[in-house]
Order: structure tokens, then C-alpha cells, then sequence
């Protein structure tokens, strides 16, 4: 969470590696912020593993009155990074669990495609699926 501020735009890398997933969220009310999830969506695929998930997320639909960012606009970016697109607001608690909730069911498909995917080294070395059944064993007799 670096809240969008501009002193955390040299936030170290170290922040990005490892990270599964990541929820970018602009401020509805604000073309300063909805201007800047560009920047953030390049420095989370410059920085983050390969594989790591984004949603984006318009705040403050609580605030329709004030609303500059139309929704569909923000629909429209979402699709142009490939990244599931949300409106919430955190003050309010709309759509919050949802976020999340689907943040993590894409993290477990993505994982889920991986270990389909990509082959595992048993430990002999050997590449094995793990949906592979193992070898017979054979078995020395000594009679």
C-alpha cells in the first residue's frame, strides 16, 4: 500500500518481487490518479514476477456527484492492461471482499495453470508431472 504518493514512486523493487498479486486503485474524483496507474502497471510488470495479478480498482463510487473518471474509461484501461477492473469504496466498504476475493481466485488459477504447465524435477533429477502416477518399482529377488 503506497497510497499513490509521489514519494513512494521510488519505492525499491525489493517491494515488487515475490508478489502474487497486486490491487492498483486510482481515485474516481481525480484525473491526477487515474493518470498515474499507467506509470504503476509498468513498474509492477518491469518489477513483479511474470505471473503476478493485478485488478484495478476505481475508489470512492461512493462519491457518484464528484465523479470525473467515467466508468467506463476505467473499464477501458483495465482492458487495454489485462487486468479485471473494479469500482469500490473503501470508506464505505462496497465491493472491498469482492476485490480481494477475486484477487486471490485468479492467483490460485494462475498457480493452478503453472503446475499443470510446467513439468516438476523429482529428486532424482528426472522431470515428473505431478499428476504423473510413479513407475513400478523393481524389485530384486535373491533366490
Amino acid at each position: 500500500d503506497t497510497a499513490g504518493q509521489e514519494r513512494y514512486r521510488t519505492i525499491t523493487t525489493a517491494y515488487y518481487r515475490g508478489a502474487m498479486g497486486f490491487v492498483l486503485m486510482y481515485d474516481i474524483t481525480s484525473e491526477d490518479s487515474f493518470n498515474a496507474v499507467q506509470d504503476w502497471a509498468t513498474q509492477i510488470k518491469t518489477y513483479s514476477w511474470d505471473n503476478a495479478q493485478v485488478i484495478l480498482v476505481g475508489n470512492k463510487c461512493d462519491m457518484e456527484d464528484e465523479r470525473i473518471i467515467p466508468m467506463e474509461k476505467g473499464k477501458h484501461l483495465a482492458d487495454q492492461l489485462g487486468f479485471d477492473y473494479f469500482e469500490a469504496s473503501a470508506k464505505e466498504n462496497i465491493n472491498v471482499r469482492q476485490v480481494f476475493e477475486r484477487l486471490v481466485d485468479i492467483i490460485c488459477e494462475k498457480m493452478s495453470e503453472s503446475l499443470e504447465s510446467e513439468p516438476c524435477r523429482g529428486s532424482s533429477g528426472r522431470s515428473m508431472r505431478l499428476t504423473d502416477t510413479s513407475p513400478p518399482s523393481q524389485q530384486n529377488c535373491s533366490c
